[in-house]
């Protein structure tokens, strides 16, 4: 049963994904907390919908609404996570904390040039050739109760060009300026591209801290997921009581 007064959760996938990327993590904390994932625009039920932030930010601000239980943390995972960061320019009144999974890196680094290629390069491939080489991706590397719900809801390879290229250029670690609670930088240990911005961002907000998942990459909530849902659920647990 849900305790009361519990911090109600949204959870925002990555890039390609939709709100499967989650089921462990819903599964886990559904019991003491409020939870719900969204889909992105763009990306699974909404695979027809055009990609933008604002769209994004709406529909974050949609699901905290929809749980009834006043301002949430968010937790938002690479592309999802700057979309979150966003949000929280946005909808602050609506936000109660953040949790920022593989996204403290700037996306005006010199790596951005590389990731505006590969967006770019992905239409040019069949989209079920992709989707072919992600399930099989997905299913050597981790267990069916992990990614199954991912696998089954398909990809958002159409929508990659235009998110990020919204994306690109756009957020650094300026952008915690703009949030107004508490901040959890979690992140894979070996998720170097998506941590170099990393102290940059803690040190940008007087409320951050950074926790690491051992020996975990950029997909962290995969990897390792009682220890990701763990670091979700001690620190909905710390952050301060509604005002």
């Amino acid at each position: 049963m849900t305790a009361a007064g519990a911090t109600p959760i949204i959870f925002v996938h990555g890039t390609r994904f939709s709100a499967g990327q989650w089921s462990p993590q819903l599964a886990a904390l559904r019991e003491d907390f409020r939870v719900a994932a969204v889909d992105l625009p763009g990306h699974g039920a909404r695979s027809a919908q055009p990609w933008s932030l604002n769209a994004a930010t709406e529909i974050i601000a949609s699901a905290v609404d929809s749980l009834d239980c006043g301002p949430a943390l968010v937790v938002g995972h690479s592309l999802g996570g700057y979309a979150s960061l966003e949000f929280a320019r946005r909808c602050p009144e609506r936000l109660r904390g953040l949790v920022l999974a593989g996204a403290s890196a700037s996306t005006r680094g010199p790596w951005a040039t590389t990731y505006r290629w590969v967006a770019g390069l992905v239409p040019r491939i069949p989209a079920d050739r992709l989707a072919r080489w992600n399930d099989r991706l997905l299913r050597r590397l981790y267990p069916p109760e992990v990614v199954q719900a991912t696998i089954l809801s398909g990809y958002a390879f159409h929508t990659l060009p235009a998110a990020w290229g919204e994306v690109l250029g756009r957020f650094d670690a300026g952008a915690m300026r703009h949030v107004a609670v508490p901040v959890l930088i979690l992140n894979g240990e070996k998720d170097t591209v998506f941590r170099s911005g990393e102290p940059a961002f803690a040190r940008a907000h007087p409320h951050a801290r950074v926790e690491l998942i051992p020996r975990a990459g950029h997909l962290a909530n995969f990897d390792d997921p009682d220890a990701f849902t763990d670091a979700v659920r001690r620190f909905a647990r710390q952050l301060p009581a509604r005002s």
